[in-house]
């Protein structure tokens, strides 16, 4: 298994880090979270048209560039670097790895492509934990009726699956944003760099996606993918206040010299450094696990989901300690990250349930 890092996944990250910086500063940021979509619409096209970043991990055949998560992840923890504002997790990961999972070629054919070529943004409507039977969504003859709530960008996607009941046990559907009896409503959350949605079907039709009772199984393999992309994500945000702590500690002085010279500071930083470079071979390792050995991306999954969430909580935490009084304003970009972090720890399930996870896998 070849963990290193390739030569074009380095041009890549150099590739959208400039454009990250360019597109995604912080005044930008701040101006999309009090918008009704939560992003640019002309940056998305910019990323499908220039970078092809919607369809980097979606099959050539079906419209995109063949890549794998090893090269998905460097996308996503450059986002994660710059609090990107963008349907990029719900639609280049959940929605176009769920319609992959569930095997079937027509809706490959039929959806793929759209998502692939930024023209659609998709997302997939689950429960929290994971649980495709917990799901309070039921289907019959083909229509929906009930309610998800925390749907990642549910409120823009032009494409909805949806993981319902029926009597042959949990299936996946595709539902089409503007399909009637379909209710959305915009959540107030936490961390409004990234929204969710409330979803309502009230008799909504729905096309069914992969075989009857398949749901859990998709779901399944589509939340681990996810788990390593958002890990992915926020090892980047960990390295980027990880920078900010170092960069400020350099320069702010009390007692005539610098607080990074403070042993208590110092000890700090090199904590987070442990923390966030263990992450990364936590991310890379589950990445290429997706790629080279696919059955064992439950456990690598959970893993690097456990561990990276729980280091950048902790690094934002710690990058708001060492600014001090400065950063507990919510002018400094220090709070943007801390509530990212916390809103992504819960977003596919705690880091307690990623161990547990872990647990049962190794038989305890």
């Amino acid at each position: 298994m070849r963990l290193a890092v390739t030569e074009e996944q380095r041009e890549l990250r150099a590739v959208l880090r400039r454009f990250f910086a360019d597109r995604s500063p912080s005044g930008e940021v701040r101006r999309l979270m009090a918008t009704a979509e939560g992003h640019d619409p002309a940056v998305w096209r910019q990323m499908a048209d220039q970078l092809g970043l919607q369809g980097l991990a979606v099959p050539e055949e079906y419209g995109g560039a063949g890549c794998g998560l090893r090269e998905l992840v460097v996308v996503l923890e450059e986002m994660g670097r710059a609090l990107v504002c963008a349907p990029f997790l719900a639609s280049a990961v959940l929605a176009a790895h769920a319609v992959l999972a569930s095997g079937d070629e027509e809706a490959r054919r039929d959806l793929l492509p759209g998502l692939a070529d930024g023209t659609v943004i998709g997302t997939l409507a689950h429960t929290a934990d994971g649980d495709a039977g917990g799901t309070a969504m039921t289907a019959e003859a083909d229509r929906l009726t009930g309610t998800v709530s925390f749907v990642l960008d549910g409120h823009v996607a032009g494409l909805i699956l949806v993981v319902a009941r029926t009597p042959r046990g949990p299936s996946l559907f595709a539902v089409d944003g503007d399909a009637p009896g379909l209710t959305r409503t915009l959540l107030s959350t936490l961390d409004q760099t990234r929204r969710l949605a409330r979803l309502e079907c009230a008799g909504t039709p729905a096309r069914p996606v992969g075989p009857a009772g398949a749901g859990a199984r998709i779901l399944a393999r589509t939340l681990d993918v996810a788990a390593v992309a958002l890990a992915a994500e926020q090892l980047g945000g960990a390295q980027r206040v990880l920078e900010m702590s170092v960069e400020y500690a350099k320069v702010r002085h009390q007692f005539g010299r610098p607080i990074g010279s403070f042993q208590a500071v110092k000890h700090k930083c090199a904590d987070m450094l442990v923390e966030v470079e263990s992450a990364r071979s936590a991310v890379l390792y589950a990445a290429t696990v997706a790629d080279e050995d696919p059955a064992e991306l439950p456990m690598a999954a959970a893993l690097a989901q456990a561990y990276a969430s729980e280091a950048f909580f902790h690094a934002a935490g710690e990058n708001i300690q060492i600014h001090g009084g400065i950063g507990f304003t919510w002018e400094h970009d220090a709070h943007l990250y801390f509530k990212r972090a916390k809103s992504s720890q819960l977003l596919f399930g705690s880091p307690a349930l990623h161990r547990e996870r872990v647990a049962k896998l190794i038989g305890l």
